[in-house]
C-alpha cells in the first residue's frame, strides 16, 4: 500500500505545482485590471459569497486582519468594494463588491479563460474535452476548502 500512496502523492504534488505554474502564467498572460493577486483574491470571494466582515476575509484568503483591511481600503478607493451596516451586528461593518468591482473581476476571469483557451490550442480535442471535464471537479475541492 505504501507504494500507491508515494505514487499518489507525487502525482498530488506534481498536480498542486502545475496548477500553481498555470495560474501565474494565465494572471500574466491576461488583463490584471490594475489589481494584485491579493486585492483578486478578496474581490473574487465577495463576488462569489456575498457581503463579509474583514475577519472572516482575513481567514478566507487567507492573510492577517491587517492585510486585508489594507486591502479593503485600496479595493475601497478604485471604488470596487463598499462597507455597509452588518445586519447581525449594529456596531459592525462588512464589505460588498460593488457593480464595477463585479464587472473588473469578470473581466480579469475572461481575460485569463481567453488565455486558457490560447494554450488548450496545443491539445488534442479528446484532451481539451478531458481536461474541461475537470472543471467541476476542481470547484469542488476549492470549495470544499471553506
Amino acid at each position: 500500500m505504501g507504494t500507491g500512496r508515494n505514487t499518489e502523492t507525487d502525482a498530488a504534488f506534481e498536480m498542486v505545482l502545475a496548477l500553481h505554474r498555470l495560474l501565474r502564467s494565465l494572471r500574466r498572460a491576461g488583463p490584471t485590471g490594475g489589481l494584485q493577486p491579493t486585492q483578486l483574491i478578496v474581490l473574487s470571494l465577495l463576488v462569489e459569497g456575498g457581503p463579509s466582515r474583514v475577519g472572516v476575509l482575513a481567514e478566507r484568503v487567507p492573510c492577517s486582519q491587517p492585510t486585508a483591511t489594507a486591502v479593503v481600503a485600496e479595493l475601497e478607493a478604485l471604488g470596487f468594494v463598499r462597507r455597509e451596516p452588518d445586519p447581525t451586528d449594529g456596531r459592525a461593518t462588512r464589505v460588498a463588491a460593488t457593480e464595477e468591482g463585479r464587472g473588473t473581476l469578470r473581466d480579469v476571469a475572461y481575460g485569463e479563460a481567453e488565455a486558457l483557451l490560447e494554450r488548450l490550442g496545443s491539445l488534442s480535442e479528446e484532451e481539451v474535452a478531458q481536461l474541461l471535464r475537470t472543471a467541476p471537479l476542481l470547484r469542488r475541492l476549492a470549495d470544499s476548502g471553506r
